[in-house]
Formats: C-alpha cells, structure tokens, sequence
C-alpha cells in the first residue's frame, strides 16, 4: 500500500463526539489522508438506539488509512478530558488540530426546560468546549497546522433564535464565543473557527427530533468533514471566522451539491440560527417536516361551536379511525385553535374505534397543541409541517412529546384523504 500524502498525513486531530454522526465524518475524512484521530467519545457499549461506539469508530478510522486512538471522554469531565489529552501526546507526540463537536440539544421553551437539562447543554456544549480547549492548547502552540474547530452557528442575536428554546441557543452561542475570543487571544499562534451547516444534517439526533421520514430533507455527513477538511488546509492566519458548509465549499468551487443530498432534488429543511433572509426562510420551509419538542403558550378559544374548514378537517379525521389506530396510538390529543370557527376540540386516540368532538375529551389530554384554525387545516393536510410550524412560532405544545410525534406520523398516513 502507498503511503498517505494527504494534508493531514501523520497529523492528530482530537475530536469529541466522533463515535458517530458529524465527528465521526469528519475523522473519516482525516483518516483517508493517514491523519491520526483520537476519539474522544463517551459510548463504550453498543446502544440500539444510537448505532456506534468509540471502538467501532476506531475500526472504520483504521480501515479508512488512519489510526485511531479511542477514549472514554465525558467532556463535562475535566479529568477525563485531560487523560485523553495526554493519552493522545504519548501515543502521537502532539495534537493538531481539535474539533469541538460533542454537543447536547433540547428544544424547550424556558418554563418546560428543566435544571438538569440545562446544566448538562451548558456543560457539555460551552465548558466541554472551553476545558477540551485549553488541554490542547499547549500542544496545538507547537503544531505546524494549529486549528481549532467548533460546530457551532454564527452569533446571531435575532430573539427569534431565543424565543423558543433559550437555553439551547446560549449553550450552543457559548461554543461560538469561544471562537471570538481564542481567535484573538491566539492569533498568529492557533487558526480557531467556528462551522454551521446550511440545511439539516441527517444524524441519530436528527433522526430523535424528527422521526421518521425526516432524512429526505436533510444532507448527509459528508458535507460537513469536506467543509471541515477544507478549513484545514487554510493557513493559521485564517482564524474568527463563522463559517457554513455550503459557502466555504462553494469557494471551493462546488457546485453540484446534490452529492450532499439523502434525497438529491428533494426540498431541504433550513438549520437554525441563519436569518440572511428569515422572511423568505419561513416561506421556503413551510411544509417541510419534523416535530422535535415544544412547548406551550395557552390562547383563547373562541365561545361558539366552530363549522367550515376544521369541522370538516375533524369528520374526514374521525372516518380514518380505526381501532388499529387507536392501539398504535394511545393517546388523546386537545387542540386549541385561535380566529375563525377556532375554538377546542379533541381526538381520543385511547378509547375503542377512537373518537373527535368539539370541548373537552372526558380523560386529561396526554398532548395540547395550541395553533390557528388557519395552521391546523394546513398542518393535517401537509401543507405545513410540525417543524417548521414550531421554529415560526405557529405551533406551541405542551405534554407527552413522543405521543406528539406519534400524532405527526398519523398526520402523515391521513395527508392524502385531507
């Protein structure tokens, strides 16, 4: 076998969350040129879950022409942190290159947003990222190449990033000011940039948030390790820059971007934090899908029985149920519908053959989905989707988020009759 003259060729890049999904494609794509890869990851044991451990990372790394060095590492962990570090010295010499990629999200509004949820996006997402930083800091000074590269958005302070899930977005712009001030702190010395994907990356986290059906909308992996791969091979002068994967590869003279797509031609879902355009986003991602949690803000239901377009949304619902239905449901959903023939009504999926009315169901609903008579007739036509209804603020839940999900794919199955 030739040796590997690659970029990255006898370089160590130490990436964190590279067990699977993002981290994992960027290793590959390192591993192709013979670069060394610690995997800093903290899955040991196979999940059915989430597919990949460090272990079976390390072996695609190997197959691929790198070598791989896997470590148990929970970045909330200062020590574990710094054992891999040092680890990584002794089998490598050095490190040089780090990409904070270990991340944790929850989409909830402030009131749903429980403590631990908190502390664990804001550990893992800013202080992973700023103690994994300065452990390899002092060997990344040494490195000819010296980058460090966090997977996170561009700073971007429209409160419509914030609204709907707070803590989530200071967490992730926590990683981004990293970026802002290592770059100037280390200028000359370390090349530290910031990488955001344009659209929706199809990952095992993608997949939790959108159920099934959501990898048509989005790109694969691929396209951000070439992204990544890219910013590499620029010099350490090249540093503070807020970077998206389809304009640097643009640069690159890419053109072609179907490459990228699960389902090349097929509409693809906007990623959070880039409002270039936030008008004309809204607009290009309505009706395109998924429904990652939400939360509530309670309206008020207009006093007269509704007729017209939700009447009627409600009796083709009610002819599609049926007790298979209702057995792979098992839930009873409460829609408060705002304007026009708005008003409360309900679906009770528990209950034998299933049922829909106008008021309250006789058991507590399991899901409250509080949106405009307009939204609703759109959303069980698939004319609007959950996802998109949600980032807009269309749509607001509160409850049992799995049933939730469980009621967009029946959404789904009913599209065609509505």
């Amino acid at each position: 076998m030739l040796p590997n003259t690659g970029r990255l060729a006898g370089c160590t890049v130490f990436i964190t969350g590279a067990s699977r999904g993002i981290g994992k494609a960027i290793a590959l794509k390192a591993a192709k040129d013979g670069a060394n890869i610690v995997i800093a990851a903290k899955t040991t044991h196979t999940n059915p879950k989430l597919p990949g451990t460090i272990f079976t990372a390390a072996e695609e790394i190997e197959a691929a022409g790198g070598k791989a060095l896997p470590c148990a590492v929970d970045v909330r962990d200062e020590e574990q942190i710094s054992d891999a570090v040092k680890k990584a010295v002794e089998r490598f010499g050095g490190i040089d290159v780090l990409v904070n990629n270990a991340s944790a999200i929850s989409l909830t509004s402030t009131l749903e947003t429980p403590t631990k949820r908190v502390d664990l996006m804001m550990n893992v997402n800013t202080r992973g990222t700023f103690l994994t930083s300065k452990a390899c800091i002092p060997y990344l000074k040494k490195s000819k190449i010296a980058h460090i590269l966090n997977l996170s958005p561009p700073l971007n302070l429209n409160p419509m990033w914030f609204k709907q899930h707070c803590a989530y977005t200071i967490a992730k712009y926590g990683m981004s000011m990293c970026v802002l001030g290592m770059a100037e702190e280390f200028k000359g010395e370390i090349a530290v940039n910031a990488l955001w994907p344009k659209t929706a990356i199809h990952t095992a986290a993608m997949d939790m948030l959108g159920g099934s059906g959501i990898e048509s909308q989005c790109r694969k992996v691929d396209i951000i390790a070439d992204a990544a791969y890219s910013i590499f091979k620029k010099p350490k002068s090249f540093t503070g820059n807020f970077l998206v994967d389809e304009n640097i590869l643009r640069e690159e003279g890419i053109s072609n971007f179907d490459i990228y797509a699960i389902k090349p031609g097929h509409p693809l879902l906007p990623d959070f934090f880039l409002d270039e355009h936030p008008d004309t986003i809204v607009k290009k991602v309505e009706s395109r899908g998924a429904l990652p949690e939400l939360k509530e803000e309670k309206s008020q239901p207009p006093p007269k029985p509704p007729s017209g377009a939700v009447a009627e949304t409600f009796r083709i619902v009610k002819d599609f149920l049926s007790d298979d239905v209702v057995k792979a449901t098992q839930a009873i959903y409460l829609f408060e519908l705002s304007g026009e023939d708005g008003g409360t009504w309900f679906l009770d999926l528990k209950s034998k053959g299933g049922n829909v009315g106008y008021g309250e169901p006789s058991e507590q609903a399991d899901v409250v989905m509080s949106m405009s008579t307009d939204d609703f007739v759109k959303m069980f036509s698939g004319k609007l989707k959950p996802t998109m209804a949600f980032m807009s603020g269309k749509l607001k839940i509160k409850g049992n988020m799995s049933l939730a999900i469980k009621l967009e794919k029946l959404m789904n199955q009913m599209n065609a009759r509505l």
